[in-house]
């Protein structure tokens, strides 16, 4: 909205009564938005590169998936590429957050959806980092070699919680600046 125009403040009273109408302003950060791509295609990329085959990097992770990678069952292959396609939703995502839709309602569910998964990615790594760290206090009792508990704190669980971060704040409601 145009603040200098002739009609500027008589459209800005009113621009509240457009969220009653179906609009749903949202802002988009597009750093966020490149940092959150970059980031995704990273995540989905070590998994395809580990369902190639590739072993660099899997025995940070430790524990089970680490002994199934040393002989991988068919099985653990196709649950491997499909956690990689399964992330590449991820992109779609974003890529959908730079389009400028017309109908207020997939902009709505764009927001809220992204708001989840970034929520989401966050606790995921919040939460392991915190479990890690209890187990390192001999506090939990978890099957992780000291190599992969540090490169699950030092690496891992921050970068789950960074790609959260990016998609959370993609986005933001221009809500309060309405009212």
């Amino acid at each position: 909205m145009n603040k200098n125009n002739k009609y500027g403040t008589f459209i800005r009273i009113f621009e509240p009564l457009q969220i009653i109408k179906g609009r749903f302003p949202m802002q988009r950060n597009y750093w966020f938005i490149v940092l959150g791509i970059i980031w995704t295609i990273i995540f989905s990329g070590m998994s395809f590169y580990w369902a190639m085959g590739g072993l660099l990097g899997i025995r940070s992770l430790g524990g089970a998936i680490y002994e199934m990678s040393q002989n991988p069952s068919p099985s653990f292959i196709i649950i491997v590429w499909l956690t990689g396609f399964i992330k590449l939703l991820g992109l779609l995502l974003l890529l959908m957050l730079i389009v400028q839709w017309k109908n207020p309602l997939i902009t709505r569910i764009l927001y809220y959806v992204t708001k989840i998964v970034g929520t989401l990615l966050f606790l995921y790594g919040f939460l392991n980092f915190v479990t890690i760290t209890l187990s390192t206090l001999n506090i939990l009792d978890f099957d992780l070699d000291s190599y992969a508990t540090f490169w699950r704190l030092i690496f891992w669980e921050p970068f789950w919680m960074i790609g959260g971060l990016f998609y959370f704040f993609s986005i933001k409601n221009n809500l309060n600046k309405l009212f």
